[in-house]
């Protein structure tokens, strides 16, 4: 049987990873991020973002809004702009644990396989 420690364990990293994953559920946000790591440590701002896509304005505005509430971008206001960074070290942190969680698991569901054989 499964420990249920471990179950209630991922869970809650699951729910924890649910944010990333409506985020990047949507390959106009998946760009974006990618326009973003593309912009390196300085970041890049509507403007240029609009510069690079077929979205408008407004639209790219509010696939920001989403990303920054998932905790993937961070926004860098210098003089009258606002440029926006990367921050994914703690969402793959999350990720990764939920990945080692669900092996943990998948291992036990195998071992149990093999023991009824």
């Amino acid at each position: 049987m499964i420990d249920k420690a471990e179950i209630r364990k991922t869970l809650k990293t699951f729910n924890l990873c649910v944010p990333f994953f409506i985020a990047m559920s949507d390959e106009y946000r998946q760009q974006l991020i990618m326009d973003i790591a593309e912009a390196g440590s300085e970041g890049i701002n509507v403007s240029n973002l609009s510069a690079k896509s077929k979205l408008s304005r407004p639209a790219i505005s509010h696939h920001l809004k989403v990303l920054k509430e998932a905790g993937l971008i961070v926004p860098l206001k210098i003089g009258t702009q606002i440029f926006y960074q990367l921050n994914l070290k703690e969402n793959f942190k999350t990720i990764s644990e939920l990945i080692k969680s669900m092996e943990k698991i998948l291992e036990t569901i195998d071992d149990k396989k093999k023991e009824s054989k």
